[in-house]
């Protein structure tokens, strides 16, 4: 199986950034870390491993990306304000740096956004707010609200980004007929905590008329074991 180390300056986050990169041909994929994840941890963990047939059969070309989680949701040490900000030029720096990266070494085809837990969790938080760049979102195993990351804070930047906000109001018809053109999968485990904020995110996209696959294990819990399963029925040979 093809393997590549990437590292770049990013402009969008004023640091260097690492990725991995998996495969030779197929459809491209990013996988998010979760919380406070590496670029490395998909494949510490297993999930690379669980589809290492499909990768090097030609199937996908997946890219482990890294995440800024310290710097921004669990970043105590500067405002709630700040913290938002700081994920958004991270959303800025997947859409407009690692986007084009996975699509320059695939094949083509759609774009595939996937993460476990707050990787889950960046998955739809970034995919839906895009819906012209990523045509696929499966979230493991991930929790959707933002409260408490924010001390009791809110504010517009806040609402736009907490998808069962911003969701709920959305009436902008251009906008809802994007979203029901991606394919949509929220899998999480019977037993898992955010069984019912992935139950509430199903709910309110069907109540927009998004369809979604909501997709609850039997006796699944938040962990590893779970989410190698997951990622194995989801992106399949």
């Amino acid at each position: 199986m093809n393997r590549e180390y990437h590292r770049w300056y990013s402009p969008r986050l004023n640091r260097d950034m690492e990725a991995l990169v998996y495969g030779h041909s197929g459809e491209p994929i990013i996988l998010v870390p979760t919380s406070k994840g590496r670029f490395y941890q998909a494949e510490d963990f297993g999930l690379i491993g669980a589809i290492a047939d499909c990768i090097a059969a030609g199937r996908y070309v997946v890219m482990c990306v890294d995440s800024v989680d310290e710097e921004s949701w669990y970043n105590k040490d500067v405002a709630p304000a700040v913290r938002v900000a700081r994920h958004a030029q991270w959303e800025d720096y997947l859409v407009h740096e690692a986007v084009p990266l996975v699509r320059g070494r695939a094949a083509g085809g759609r774009l595939t956004l996937a993460g476990c837990s707050l990787g889950g969790f960046h998955t739809y938080n970034v995919g839906l707010r895009h819906p012209d760049v990523f045509q696929r979102l499966i979230s493991m195993g991930g929790k959707f609200e933002t409260e408490d990351f924010l001390d009791g804070h809110h504010d517009e930047q806040v609402y736009f980004h907490t998808a069962p906000q911003w969701l709920t109001g959305l009436n902008d018809p251009g906008r809802l007929s994007a979203l029901r053109r991606v394919e949509m999968t929220l899998a999480v485990g019977e037993h898992d905590f955010c069984r019912s904020s992935n139950e509430n995110l199903s709910k309110v996209l069907w109540q927009k008329d998004i369809r979604n696959d909501l997709s609850i294990w039997d006796g699944g819990t938040h962990d590893w074991p779970v989410w190698r399963q997951m990622i194995r029925q989801y992106l399949p040979a």
